[in-house]
């Protein structure tokens, strides 16, 4: 028998209609008989040819609708709501049709054509037969090829759309073997209730479902949930030793339908995103509409996502600048592919005076954003000069170009490494800071902006990317110190805050953003090794390689002896910071980037002179510091 079930996995739709055409004769004919109180040998009301042509009626008007409504198409063992509907109005519209035609046969004849009773009869139970044999077919089938006993459990936290979507994914997937034993739903409506035959719970009863039950998985249905809600359904699962499933954003689903390949585990990112932010896209709209910009870095983590949400604004021309030929590929192929128009892009070092100039001369920009640096620090500590070159003399190269080509805005990204530095990186970009915040007083062409903020979730070279990668190896993770604390944004976040601060900055200004607390890299370790399913100290270990060079245990947004101002958006503040003379900067900064070819520790000597609050740690340049 279960052969034979299996064989039968799709019924063919002649044979579907072959069945459906049995059962209306055969209920149409009971119809007939509870019409005559089940005595129809007895006292016969009309002749027999008569009986047979209500059959031949009833069934060709029946076949019709079910051809229409196509109801023969659908596969019996993936039976859902949606073909119970169409089964449903097929019989509603085909009943409609008999009455349709018993009032046309009363208005000629003053007598109906099939009497009412057995009509509104043969409606109800054939819409009942026909339902029946096809979820019957289904829990036969599904029994047979895939029983109860043999599943994983699974339990979706959602009872809204998305969650019974999610649902009859799981039902009709036949590879693997997965029974939904509860729904959580916070819904005080909900809760307590059963939809499509699965209890829903409140996520206060949670806990206690995971203790008493085996569950395999618990699968994140619903849609744009706050990072809060999802950190906490998520930590009740890891507690309980169960794997975390999201079901992806509607606009990802394959042709508008969620396939069961597309139901991932959930990333680490995602849990540590934060609440929506909300920016001024008409401030942004205005000071953005029908201009010439320039990107540096464009191909990079941060420069990437500012072309795709400028792009997304009536800008004149975009110019994408950067030095990486593979990056600029990948960032080209993007391009191209999203359709957007009227932007050039250069294979450039931003170091090269000569051909940053022929550009700014070319299409005279409008607004500069300036997000090319290095910014390994272990790198930046074993190549200073490179450090110089790029984060230095590049920034100067492009900052005197804007105000010699009268650029009106130009905004640099720059980094919390950047407050009482400790590594040369930091350090080179602070220098930057100071040297375009000078020349900002210095003359009132072009405003100059500086946006500082921490880490970027998934920038490249970042720790999570590298984390995942230890996982798939097996392990060990590497993390430098237990008690080591970062700042996370994720990228759009830090893009949609650049470009507002961009929008509202009168010049001068080195914009801080509110970075929300700082995570402990050793919890960010064992959390994600969790997620991936696996067990700390018996999958996969966690060692500590010690501090590397330059590197600090907490960074900081601020400086010790600066404090800030709020402004119209409130996870933007503008730092008080000590402000340099022009004259002054621009000759240590001239001689700094002519100390190119001299030694790494006398370079560092003289960054250390122009920004004093610059102290080494755990880096070969710790006996440059001063005493």
């Amino acid at each position: 028998m279960r052969n034979f079930i299996r064989k039968l996995h799709i019924v063919p739709s002649w044979l579907i209609l072959i069945l459906d055409s049995f059962c209306i004769i055969g209920v149409t004919s009971l119809s007939i008989l509870l019409r005559e109180n089940v005595n129809f040998l007895a006292r016969v009301s009309f002749k027999l040819q008569e009986y047979c042509a209500i059959i031949l009626i009833i069934i060709a008007i029946r076949i019709i609708f079910l051809l229409i409504f196509r109801t023969n198409r659908s596969v019996i063992r993936y039976t859902n709501t949606q073909d119970i509907t169409k089964l449903f109005w097929s019989c509603l519209s085909g009943t409609a049709a008999l009455f349709a035609i018993n009032a046309v046969r009363y208005i000629i004849i003053s007598r109906f054509l099939i009497p009412n009773s057995i009509i509104i009869a043969e409606f109800f139970i054939t819409t009942f037969l026909l339902t029946f044999y096809r979820l019957a077919f289904k829990v036969i089938f599904s029994e047979t090829t895939n029983p109860l006993k043999n599943r994983r459990n699974i339990v979706v936290f959602g009872a809204g759309e998305a969650g019974i979507i999610t649902k009859r994914v799981l039902d009709r997937d036949t590879r693997y073997k997965y029974n939904i034993l509860a729904f959580v739903d916070d819904a005080p409506e909900k809760i307590g209730k059963k939809l499509e035959s699965t209890p829903i719970i409140s996520s206060l009863q949670l806990p206690d479902f995971l203790s008493k039950n085996e569950v395999s998985f618990l699968i994140i249905s619903v849609q744009n949930l706050s990072p809060k809600k999802k950190n906490e359904i998520t930590e009740i699962a890891l507690q309980a030793n169960v794997k975390v499933l999201v079901v992806p954003p509607v606009e990802r689903w394959i042709n508008g339908e969620l396939s069961f390949k597309q139901i991932k585990k959930i990333r680490i990112e995602e849990l540590l995103e934060r609440e929506e932010i909300n920016t001024d896209k008409n401030l942004i709209y205005n000071d953005l509409k029908d201009k010439t910009i320039f990107i540096t870095g464009a191909a990079g983590s941060i420069g990437s996502e500012i072309v795709r949400q400028v792009a997304e604004f009536p800008y004149k021309k975009l110019v994408l600048i950067d030095n990486a030929e593979t990056p600029v590929f990948f960032l080209k192929s993007e391009c191209r592919e999203a359709n957007r128009q009227d932007i050039d892009i250069h294979i450039v070092s931003i170091t090269d005076k000569k051909q940053m100039e022929m550009l700014f001369s070319e299409y005279k920009p409008d607004i500069v954003y300036h997000a090319a640096a290095y910014k390994h620090v272990p790198l930046m500590e074993e190549n200073v000069n490179a450090a110089i070159k790029t984060n230095v003399q590049g920034t100067k190269i492009l900052a005197d170009l804007s105000v010699k080509y009268g650029v009106s805005k130009f905004v640099m990204v720059s980094t919390d490494k950047a407050v009482n530095p400790t590594n040369v990186m930091g350090a080179s970009k602070r220098i930057a800071e100071i040297y375009v915040q000078s020349l900002n007083f210095k003359q009132e062409t072009t405003k100059f902006i500086t946006t500082r903020f921490g880490n970027v979730l998934g920038s490249n070279g970042s720790v999570i990317p590298i984390f995942r990668q230890q996982i798939e190896k097996g392990g060990p993770l590497l993390v430098t110190h237990p008690d080591i604390t970062r700042y996370f944004m994720t990228i759009s976040e830090a893009c949609q805050l650049v470009l507002n601060a961009g929008a509202f900055g009168k010049g001068g200004e080195i914009f801080i953003f509110d970075m929300g607390k700082s995570v402990k890299i050793y919890d960010l370790a064992k959390k994600m090794i969790q997620l991936s399913g696996l067990t700390l100290d018996k999958d996969i270990k966690i060692e500590f390689s010690g501090l590397r060079p330059g590197e600090k245990l907490y960074e900081e947004l601020l400086a010790n002896q600066e404090n800030t101002i709020q402004t119209q958006h409130k996870k933007i503040m503008v730092a008080k910071v000590r402000t340099y003379n022009y004259d002054e900067i621009y000759k240590e900064i001239d001689e700094l980037i002519a100390m190119q070819d001299g030694t790494s520790f006398d370079i560092v000597k003289k960054m250390k002179s122009i920004v004093p609050e610059y102290v080494s740690q755990n880096s070969i340049f710790e006996s440059s510091n001063t005493k």
